[in-house]
């Protein structure tokens, strides 16, 4: 829509344009319901923590897959830059004139990209960390890292590793301390993700949480 002031003067445009389909945007607020009904019941290891993370897990699989047959902003070839370009983009910051991307820009996307192999690693190594309690679909195989981790041990050792099955051996502390060292470094990048998200709104005068809501991004025309 083009306008002018009431002093006569032209004033630049607006165009509503669509970039976030409905499978993007559903998937984007349930991973926030569910990592954060995850996190806070973590502690309590209950079954709602548990279910919780299943969910994470249906999501990140989802959200790979549509990373390569979803629509064109939502597929990785789209926000997955080169060095050269997210360098430039990140020098461009301190600018205060970024140049602007209707889809995530280079630094987003590689912001998806590491949330996604966070979450991976938070959902594996609980997954692994159930398991050793003898709960969940890997109750029934010991993992191979802890394997080798008795495999120049003596009997004892070998026989404390058959216990981690029932929660009792070292793999359960072992993958219980990896899970929580995903889980803090995926709530570090969900903490720098909103940073980046209110810094970019702002330099480009755009609203990228409602933009998430509604799939429309208003881009001003000049």
């Amino acid at each position: 829509m083009v306008f002018f002031s009431r002093m006569g003067r032209f004033m630049s445009a607006e165009e509503r344009v669509k970039v976030w389909d409905i499978a993007v945007r559903i998937f984007h607020w349930s991973l926030v319901v569910l990592f954060t009904v995850s996190y806070f019941s973590g502690d309590d290891e209950s079954m709602l923590h548990i279910y919780a993370g299943y969910g994470v897990i249906g999501l990140i699989v989802f959200r790979t897959l549509w990373g390569f047959a979803g629509t064109k902003y939502a597929r990785f070839a789209d926000f997955v830059y080169g060095p050269r370009l997210t360098i430039e983009y990140a020098k461009s910051l301190l600018s205060g004139k970024p140049r602007h991307y209707l889809g995530h820009n280079p630094l987003g996307g590689w912001m998806v990209v590491a949330l996604l192999l966070s979450l991976a690693g938070t959902s594996w190594s609980g997954l692994e960390a159930y398991g050793a309690e003898g709960h969940g679909p890997l109750a029934s195989q010991q993992s191979v890292f802890i394997q080798s981790a008795y495999a120049h041990g003596d009997e004892n050792d070998h026989e404390s590793g058959k216990n981690e099955k029932n929660g009792n051996g070292e793999g359960d502390e072992f993958w219980e301390e990896t899970h929580e060292a995903f889980v803090n470094l995926t709530l570090a990048l969900v903490f720098l993700h909103i940073a980046g998200v209110f810094v970019s709104s702002a330099l480009h005068r755009e609203n990228l949480p409602r933009a998430m809501v509604t799939g429309y991004k208003n881009i001003q025309k000049p």
